[in-house]
């Protein structure tokens, strides 16, 4: 790739910037960013999909009309096969294209080897949703490791709060590098909403949505998340728990056993990117482990309830959107019914703010990356 002979700030004409995806996330939090890149005049994306996630990404990439413009194949079955694979293509991928910066996503594997790789080709890597920190390399594992590394060689972190560009701040990053954009996941949800028709259908009280999938859950802790689940199920009958299993059999075996036989517990396959932002639209309460849900629940003014002892997006619960419950049955329990039977603490949750933007992220985005790449353009 030749980068190296052109200083950075005095190219001119179209730059290509490549953006690597390869899970469902990463897709729906690039692809306000691609869209905007898109509709200028000065920026050409290259988008470029691992195939981390396999078929499940191909119906995401429809959704937001996305064309990519590179598939890679994907080796093996486990993530060390995946990584191995992923690396050697991008490898060969990188030394026959020409662009300006490499652009990852998040904490994932893919982001991680397309950060390295663009950093081996001495090419800048723009960090999209940088600064989420737990500092427990184990919680989330990998990701906190992952999303570290990358963090050590991006050269424009693009945080998506004042809460994450502080993490960063703090560990030596310079604050010329880092600029607060919001996070383009609010971007995607109000387009959804906007170009699908997302909206309540129900009337209330709506459902409680469950969700669980982190491996920091499974074991012992599926069970006692499962436990309080039943326990609320037969505590509030007139409620429907509203549950899309996870295909894991660690998560779907226990799930299905402790929970199939009430009559007020709906399981469900996984649900696509639509269904789920009708399915949180509608919902009047969400459990979950998940963190892109805690980024999305506040869209739809949802109280979240995150079954997790720690989290990388603090923010949620500074504002009130959320609290945090863990995986211990009576705790999960007791929060639930609170919400449920106190009407002013369910409010309140309810009317926080979104801590999360405005749905203005891609448009930031874009400014900043021509700041970036085009200063001179910039005017006086």
């Amino acid at each position: 790739m030749n980068t190296k002979s052109t200083p950075m700030g005095s190219r001119s004409g179209v730059a290509q910037l490549l953006m690597v995806s390869g899970t469902r996330p990463e897709i729906i939090k690039l692809a306000p960013v691609y869209h905007a890149l898109r509709r200028s005049s000065w920026a050409r994306p290259i988008w470029l999909h691992t195939g981390q996630h396999g078929d499940m990404a191909a119906q995401m990439l429809e959704c937001f009309h996305i064309r990519p413009d590179h598939m890679l194949r994907r080796v093996g079955s486990s993530l060390l096969d995946f990584a191995i694979g992923c690396r050697t293509q991008l490898e060969s991928l990188l030394a026959h294209t020409e662009c300006e910066v490499v652009i990852v996503q998040g904490d994932t594997e893919s982001a991680f080897q397309g950060a390295l790789g663009g950093f081996y080709h001495q090419v800048p890597v723009v960090h999209v949703e940088a600064g989420l920190r737990t500092y427990n390399l184990h919680r989330p594992f990998p990701e906190e490791a992952l999303r570290q590394m990358i963090g050590r060689i991006a050269s424009l972190h693009l945080a998506p709060t004042a809460g994450a560009a502080r993490a960063l701040i703090h560990e030596g990053v310079a604050a010329k590098d880092i600029a607060v954009t919001g996070n383009t996941v609010v971007d995607a949800q109000l387009w959804a909403c906007e170009h699908h028709g997302i909206q309540r259908q129900v009337q209330e009280p709506g459902h409680i949505l469950v969700t669980m999938h982190r491996r920091e859950n499974w074991g012992s802790d599926v069970e006692n998340i499962c436990a309080a689940i039943a326990d609320i199920a037969r505590e509030f009958p007139a409620l429907t728990v509203l549950f899309p299993v996870h295909l894991n059999p660690v998560i779907k075996e226990p799930v299905h056993r402790l929970l199939g036989g009430l009559v007020n517990v709906r399981l469900s396959l996984p649900l696509d990117y639509l269904s789920m932002q009708q399915a949180l639209a509608d919902a009047c309460l969400v459990v979950t482990d998940s963190g892109g849900l805690q980024e999305e629940a506040p869209t739809f003014k949802v109280p979240l309830l995150v079954l997790r002892d720690e989290t990388e997006r603090p923010e949620v619960l500074e504002a009130g959107c959320a609290k945090l419950v863990g995986a211990d049955r009576k705790s999960i329990v007791q929060c639930v019914r609170h919400l449920l039977t106190d009407d002013a603490a369910f409010r309140g949750m309810q009317a926080a703010a979104n801590p999360f933007g405005d749905g203005t992220a891609a448009y930031r985005i874009e400014r900043r990356l021509y700041q970036m790449l085009r200063p001179e353009g910039l005017p006086d």
